[in-house]
């Protein structure tokens, strides 16, 4: 087995083992970091569970006191309290120290991908120019550096020259190599992958500190972290909330005192801590967390909590046609002679001029055209070969044939290939036309071939020989992906170069809801500055220099890895596998980390009914013994009472972990059913639980004679 496979086998082994809930390292990490959260500066910024720690320390020295002043029949209970208060603070720190420790867990796996190299800087960005060996920290941003086959490119850049493997297994975990070149779309490198093949010059895009790795390490382990605009508003709600209990709470102990039931500050303490959102609000700060973490198990990397956020907001998804809906390459799927051509002869003409054509689509026709008429692609030395350009929109080969004639055999778009026989003296017809605009209705591209025979550069014979159609495949599956989209209330919008007939019959197979055709950047941002005038939330992917004004426009701009720079600098989420259906996955893990937020909420609130008919009648069943039937628990004592809820609101807790860290499971239903569904499972079940719960710890305070 090669060192680089390994390498990938072992860290997609660390990952896997940092992904999983209750993992032993992240698990010890998180129980020290949990007592480390007391600090009452870090509470402060969860106003519920900073009350909940105040409340912890009254009561702990509420309990001193007792110890101090003699025996006392609240001794033990007091200490109940206490303990569990404590424990309810540090659960709720647990939660959050578990979502921080599994992107610490990656980040400590990150860095160690990183290296000191030694970079080979050049004076220019010709590979040829004079170098002198540097340490990789000394590079700054502007410089060129050749990196050779064996060695680690030392830092974020692009390509300017040379074209290579490269492994990039130390950043997205797989062990394919993929090609990086200059110019296009897929120049951009990062620093800590290695050069297989061949070598590149690249000009470095960041100074140290600055890298993609090192802001990718700052987003996992939580550095960077920034609560989302949802999430603050959840929280001012919360802690408004807590106000109001607290102030219930503290006019609760003159009603008591004036009905001659004084009620002591444990018990008060008790009732605050369980009346509060306790549950919520002990799980809100590692649900964000976890959001961001499903992400990078995605291998998607999220700049921020808010674009995580949209992300489950989105109502319009933008998605590239090719590679995304489609499987990317256009095949040659047959010939079509125009009347009085032999297709053998079109077939013949097609094979000259894609003989210089690398693209799939140009390799397509050769193989086409040997398989179906078993041509050979024979070597024409003195054949000088035409490429395609975005001005002629054409390409082809011109071939001496003797008596300064050359016969000119072109394949490209139909108007193109049309104005080129008019311009040699030829003439279109009708029929071309029709065949066209068939072919391209079927949702095929058409690529019309023509050919020409000159006399020292002088207007000659030209003729229409016919037309090639190249399928491209909607890949499978997709129309039930967007039908469930559709059931979300999300639109998806097709984006394309084709032409508007092309367009709309991809569309229509693939099932769509619309589509821009003959895109360009400034079309784009058009459409989607339109969706977003409309109140809409739009979502986007891209990997080009000229998809970073839509990248940055979108509320979530997914630039894949592959992509250039300036593409990823724009967006807000990169996409480390480089995968265009990816946009899906990050909507999905959105919604997913929006319907865990509100499930638990929904619990959280409900949840504190039960408690209210324990603590209550347990409160005030002396002074009010008709309050006792709201005793319908029946717990044994108002000690027992009072614990049992108190105990349960710390388990509570802890025991949504996982489900916090996980999220609830992914559905794709639309706003109505989601709503049921919660306040069916959530709503429901966070009334019934605390009931059963309440009522099973009692029974046990009972029976180890706790209470």
């Amino acid at each position: 087995m090669s060192t680089e496979l390994l390498e990938t086998k072992q860290w997609k082994t660390r990952r896997k083992s940092a992904n999983s809930v209750f993992n032993g390292p992240i698990l010890r990490r998180a129980l020290l970091d949990s007592l480390i959260k007391l600090d009452p500066r870090v509470q402060l910024k969860n106003p519920v569970m900073f009350v909940v720690e105040v409340g912890s320390v009254i009561t702990t020295i509420e309990f001193v006191r007792l110890l101090i002043t003699g025996p006392s029949s609240e001794l033990s209970f007091v200490l109940g309290v206490t303990i569990w208060l404590w424990f309810t603070v540090i659960f709720a720190n647990f939660a959050e120290a578990m979502a921080e420790g599994r992107g610490k867990a990656q980040a400590d796996t990150l860095r160690k991908t990183r290296s000191t190299t030694q970079a080979k800087r050049l004076a220019s960005r010709l590979h040829t120019s004079p170098l002198t060996e540097v340490a990789a920290p000394e590079l700054r941003k502007g410089d060129y550096v050749l990196v050779e086959a064996g060695e680690v490119i030392p830092g974020d850049g692009d390509v300017v020259e040379g074209v290579a493997s490269v492994d990039e297994s130390a950043i997205t975990g797989e062990s394919a190599p993929v090609i990086r070149e200059s110019g296009g779309d897929r120049s951009a490198v990062t620093g800590g992958t290695r050069v297989l093949s061949d070598w590149i010059v690249v000009q470095i895009s960041a100074n140290p500190g600055e890298t993609f790795l090192d802001r990718m390490i700052a987003l996992v382990e939580g550095a960077a972290r920034q609560k989302t605009p949802n999430e603050i508003a959840l929280n001012i709600l919360l802690a408004s909330l807590t106000i109001i209990f607290l102030l219930a709470v503290v006019t609760l102990e003159p009603f008591a005192i004036y009905s001659h039931s004084p009620v002591s500050i444990p018990t008060l303490i008790a009732l605050l801590v369980c009346l509060i959102p306790t549950t919520i609000g002990g799980l809100l700060s590692a649900i964000g967390i976890a959001g961001m973490d499903r992400m990078v198990q995605r291998n998607v990397l999220a700049m921020s909590g808010r674009a995580v956020e949209a992300a489950g907001d989105v109502d319009v998804l933008l998605l590239d046609k090719t590679g995304t809906i489609t499987l990317g390459n256009r095949m040659a799927s047959r010939f079509v002679p125009l009347e009085g051509v032999n297709e053998r002869d079109l077939a013949e003409a097609a094979l000259l001029s894609s003989l210089a054509d690398e693209t799939p689509e140009g390799r397509s026709v050769v193989a086409l055209a040997k398989e179906r008429y078993q041509l050979e692609a024979e070597e024409q030395p003195e054949a000088i070969f035409v490429p395609f350009s975005a001005q002629t929109r054409m390409s082809g080969v011109d071939l001496p044939t003797g008596e300064k004639l050359i016969r000119s055999v072109r394949k490209g778009a139909g108007d193109s290939v049309a104005t080129y026989v008019r311009e040699l003296g030829g003439s279109t017809t009708d029929e071309l036309d029709a065949l066209v605009k068939s072919i391209a209705s079927a949702g095929s591209t058409p690529l019309v071939v023509a050919e020409a025979v000159t006399k020292d550069g002088a207007t000659g014979q030209a003729r229409l020989l016919g037309v090639i159609e190249l399928k491209d495949i909607v890949k499978g599956g997709m129309r039930e992906r967007f039908d469930q989209l559709r059931k979300m209330g999300i639109r998806t919008i097709m984006i394309t170069g084709d032409n508007p007939l092309t367009a709309a019959a991809i569309a229509k197979e693939a099932g769509v809801d619309d589509f821009l055709a003959q895109a360009t950047p400034e079309t784009k941002m058009k459409l989607i500055r339109e969706q977003q005038a409309g109140g809409r939330l739009v979502a986007m992917t891209g990997d080009g220099t000229n998809d970073a004004p839509a990248l940055a426009q979108a509320d979530v701009g997914v630039a894949m890895n592959t992509g250039t720079q300036a593409a990823k600098e724009a967006a807000n989420m990169v996409d480390l596998d480089s995968n265009p259906t990816k946009l899906i996955e990050v909507v999905e893990v959105g919604k997913q980390l929006l319907m865990t937020r509100g499930a638990l909420t929904t619990f959280s609130i409900a949840n504190d009914v039960a408690k209210y008919f324990a603590i209550i009648p347990a409160m005030f069943t002396v002074a009010f013994p008709e309050l006792n039937a709201l005793n319908i628990m029946h717990l044994a004592t108002p000690h027992s009472a009072v614990l049992s809820a108190v105990i349960f609101n710390a388990l509570i807790i802890i025991a949504l972990v996982p489900l916090a860290l996980r999220g609830v499971t992914y559905r794709a239903l639309g706003a109505g059913p989601l709503l049921s569904r919660n306040l069916l499972i959530y709503g429901l079940g966070g009334l019934i639980v605390p009931f059963i719960g309440i009522k099973l710890i009692d029974l046990l305070l009972v029976l180890l004679h706790l209470a």
